[in-house]
């Protein structure tokens, strides 16, 4: 080896251990010390509100254990990782936490000396105010049965399990915690809805794209459109929650969006996938004024981008002539004219219309064929006690026939959105079901 060489292997060598020492310091010195607060019955009561606003039992909670014991499988670009108990118990859970490392995990991202993963949603969480991170430790340390489940260690493998380079990744892309503070001028129902929308609703996990490191690519309206803006999560398409053409929630008013919230469904349509499960566990339990707010801030959002949506009856009144030669017609309503009805509109609150329906409009058709391939079932919530189920199609419809009955959906009754490529369904196949009857 050349001198020059080995100079080059030194500093590289020096420059590995400074780095990784400034990791391990950055971990063990963020956050700042906190005064225990009292657990009094009322800041408890607010912190199970909260947690439900949060929606930490989604991830935190999986059926046949205790809540909040941990243990949810979920994948990840570089392997699986599992969700930890965060019940009082102090083995395995977060009783011996005080207030200050309660919210150096939940602001900061750091409990234990690490990094966490950024499936842990720290950079929304960053905003939450001190009082509301107050409740939400007095929930967790009284409010909760403390539950002795063994946390799971990660599915990663070597080296790219070592935890280190997380702390870069927080230096490059979590913001400094900060307490939210509305901007000059903001009436008090729009920053209410800013706060929850940004912050513990952490709505922009799902519905903002994330860049190549898998960072958010935007944490609020002062970031640019892509906040909110939509995204694929997971095989689905998270739809826009901005406002302008067809592929957004331009069309919803903020009684829909509140609606949505609270009952899973409104006039335009109804959740599915992973929505369902926030609908059920989170924003079904928002107060009415909370959820007024959070529609409040979303209907605040621009987008500039794509037509408003209009209603074509030319595929309807096809329909009814009998004239079915359109691609995927005679499949629609072999298939699903009898819950969407031929014109699209379906049924207010129980099948949801098609014609209009941001979902339908995205660029990316992944939801539609998910749907139509395994079925789909309305969430079941105070607001809205009865529940539908639409059946799996995958086990009586080829790829080309689902291809061809979404792109009737997508381009019919004024929807304008490109066809489906046969491919495209083999690839969300191998996810969503293959041939299994119901």
């Amino acid at each position: 080896m050349s001198r020059r060489a080995l100079y080059l292997a030194c500093a590289a060598g020096i420059g590995f251990v400074a780095l990784f020492a400034a990791t391990r310091w950055s971990d063990t010195h963020t956050g700042a010390a906190l005064a225990e607060p009292a657990l009094t019955g009322e800041r408890i009561a607010r912190g199970a509100y909260l947690a439900k606003m949060g929606d930490c039992a989604a991830c935190h909670s999986v059926p046949g254990k205790p809540p909040f014991s941990g243990g949810l499988r979920m994948e990840t670009p570089i392997g699986a990782l599992f969700t930890s108990n965060i019940t009082p118990d102090r083995r395995y859970g977060i009783g011996n936490y005080t207030l200050a490392d309660f919210d150096r995990a939940l602001r900061y991202g750091v409990a234990a000396g690490h990094t966490l993963y950024p499936a842990m949603p720290y950079s929304a969480y960053s905003i939450t105010r001190p009082e509301d991170v107050a409740a939400l430790y007095a929930y967790f340390k009284q409010g909760v049965a403390a539950a002795a489940v063994p946390n799971r260690d990660s599915e990663i493998i070597f080296p790219l399990s070592m935890r280190w380079p997380l702390t870069v990744w927080r230096w490059l892309y979590a913001p400094t915690p900060r307490p939210f503070a509305a901007p000059p001028g903001m009436d008090r129902q729009l920053a209410r809805g800013a706060y929850l929308v940004q912050g513990l609703g952490h709505c922009g996990d799902c519905h903002t794209a994330r860049g190549v490191s898998l960072q958010v690519r935007a944490l609020g309206p002062a970031d640019g459109p892509a906040y909110l803006g939509g995204a694929s999560v997971d095989g689905w398409h998270a739809p826009s929650l901005r406002n302008g053409g067809a592929a957004t929630i331009g069309a919803w008013s903020e009684a829909d969006i509140a609606q949505f919230l609270t009952g899973g469904a409104n006039r335009h349509g109804s959740a599915f996938g992973s929505m369902s499960d926030v609908i059920v566990n989170s924003t079904a339990h928002l107060t009415d004024d909370d959820a007024r707010a959070a529609a409040r801030f979303l209907k605040s959002l621009p987008d500039t981008g794509g037509r408003a949506y209009r209603y074509d009856p030319a595929a309807s009144l096809a329909l009814r002539r009998g004239d079915a030669d359109a691609r995927g017609a005679r499949l629609y309503l072999d298939n699903c004219a009898a819950c969407h009805r031929p014109d699209g509109k379906g049924y207010e609150r129980v099948f949801p219309p098609l014609a209009g329906n941001p979902v339908v409009a995205t660029a990316t058709a992944e939801s539609l064929i998910r749907i139509v391939l395994a079925g789909a079932q309305t969430p079941r919530t105070a607001a809205a006690p009865a529940q539908f189920a639409m059946p799996a199609f995958a086990w009586r419809l080829s790829n080309q026939e689902v291809a061809d009955v979404v792109t009737f959906i997508r381009t019919s009754w004024g929807n304008d959105a490109s066809p489906v490529e046969v491919r495209a369904v083999g690839r969300l196949r191998e996810t969503a079901g293959r041939n299994t009857p119901p």
